[in-house]
């Protein structure tokens, strides 16, 4: 008998009972929720006439469509936002689920907050109606995206069915140039397999630059698993992630701290077992990357130029990107004006990134005629940089410094850049309108964005250093 993957090993453990040969019912452990889908949920559920049967076992925050300016309210941008915000805060108080409200210390995007609240915690199953749970996976956990209409079932019954994803393990190994960080391994990946490249599968990163790799930068490198259309992502736990959690406000303490670390330890895939699908990468490849089209997967080295074709997507995507982008193929990236710059998003918004944004921009200043943003993750995160001064670094190289939230990281806020702006982004997704409506979006890392906002082009950080 072959041994067990971590996946193989948390589906039993998490196994209801099997539905089919290709579907299980799996005990959810936490659930998490938003104002965008959250309130409309809760409110669906009880018109149906059920309760929420473990509301200790839920969490809510408002990220999605609150504003980020400074004095906000429960008056958003986006016309039908408040009634968003006031549905959920009024679901959540009626069914005793903690909300981490606007002004509440706790509150940030979803993918932020939980991970540095303890809610999170390896080997737990945690849903939300986000596409981007898969951040989650980082930290051991088995954690994916669900509809609404699943976030209803998860939250009357503690179980959702779920069609069992194959396994593939992505090995990295090797070591990552200087400047090169977690974001560029994700759309290099991205590059190099396709977007459809993990379809039908759970992806765990496993390899020496994985298990040296700081807990956060793991956290966007199992972001950006959505985009590889991965069921999800995970990470198995080791001594990082033990040290990560002590401490944090719902993780164990005590004798209980003791055992659930001795248990998460066993939380790794056997020696011998076997995955479906097996993928390799040497870091010492992994360049400084930017993306140059509409989707994550159109991503190349930062130094390079926009490809002339693509066997992958075919001519007529190729040139739909191409025409949306307002580039020609052959066009260095680095002669690719810009008129904005983002960082902010559950990808690239925790202290680390921007401490490492900060580290370009400090007695610099953002190019004439740029507009630049940041957005913390959470109060939390803005807390720690506030107390580190880097707001202060922020504000004095022209960046706008907001509240956390979401943000622009998409248009459903009610805020946007500019229609054929050219946007730099931290962001996840560069799709077509993403940002707003006819912006043109390049994902990249903080410190390339940095770099960029300064001298108004797209821009290797490693020239300024």
């Amino acid at each position: 008998m072959t041994g067990l993957t971590l996946f193989e090993k948390l589906w039993r453990q998490h196994l209801v009972a099997d539905v089919d040969e290709s579907s299980g019912l799996l005990l959810i452990d936490r659930i998490l929720l938003h104002e965008r889908t959250g309130g409309v949920a809760l409110r669906s559920l009880a018109e149906a006439g059920h309760r929420v049967m473990a509301p200790g076992q839920v969490f809510a925050t408002m990220d999605h469509v609150v504003d980020t300016l400074p004095g906000r309210s429960d008056v958003t941008l986006m016309p039908t936002g408040t009634a968003f915000i006031t549905a959920l805060r009024e679901e959540a108080n009626a069914n005793a689920i903690r909300l981490f409200d606007i002004g509440d210390p706790g509150q940030g995007i979803v993918h932020v907050i939980s991970p540095e609240q303890g809610i999170v915690l390896p080997g737990l199953t945690l849903v939300c109606a986000d596409s981007h749970t898969c951040t989650q996976g980082a930290l051991g956990a088995l954690a994916w995206g669900i509809g609404s209409s699943e976030a209803e079932h998860a939250l009357a019954t503690g179980t959702l069915r779920v069609r069992k994803p194959k396994t593939m393990r992505v090995t990295i190994d090797g070591t990552l140039g200087t400047g090169v960080t977690a974001k560029d391994l994700a759309l290099f990946l991205l590059a190099r397999f396709g977007a459809n490249g993990a379809r039908g599968h759970i992806v765990e990163f496993a390899g020496e630059v994985i298990r040296a790799m700081p807990i956060e930068a793991r956290m966007t490198l199992c972001n950006l698993a959505t985009e590889f259309s991965a069921f999800s992502a995970i990470i198995a736990p080791d001594d990082s992630t033990i040290t990560y959690f002590e401490g944090r406000r719902f993780a164990p303490t005590g004798e209980e701290w003791d055992r659930a670390a001795a248990m998460w330890r066993t939380f790794v895939s056997d020696a011998d077992a076997v995955f479906d699908a097996e993928l390799a990468i040497d870091a010492g490849e992994v360049p400084v990357m930017v993306t140059w089209g509409t989707n994550p997967e159109q991503a190349t080295a930062i130094g390079g130029v926009v490809p002339a074709g693509s066997e992958r997507r075919g001519a007529d995507a190729h040139a739909r990107s191409l025409a949306y982008m307002a580039i020609e193929p052959g066009q260095p990236l680095g002669q690719l004006a810009i008129d904005a710059a983002f960082i902010g998003s559950c990808t690239n918004s925790r202290l680390s990134d921007l401490q490492r944004a900060a580290a370009i921009l400090r007695g610099r200043h953002v190019a004439p005629g740029i507009r630049a943003i940041c957005v913390p993750g959470s109060t939390e995160v803005k807390r720690q940089a506030e107390a580190a001064g880097l707001d202060a670094v922020f504000r004095a190289a022209g960046f706008e410094w907001r509240e956390s939230g979401c943000s622009i990281c998409f248009f459903a806020g009610g805020e946007s850049f500019g229609a054929e702006e050219r946007v730099i982004s931290t962001t996840n997704r560069n799709f077509e309108s993403r940002q707003g409506p006819m912006t043109r979006t390049h994902l990249a890392s903080p410190e390339v964005v940095a770099a960029s906002a300064i001298t108004g082009r797209i821009t290797d950080p490693r020239e300024l250093i």
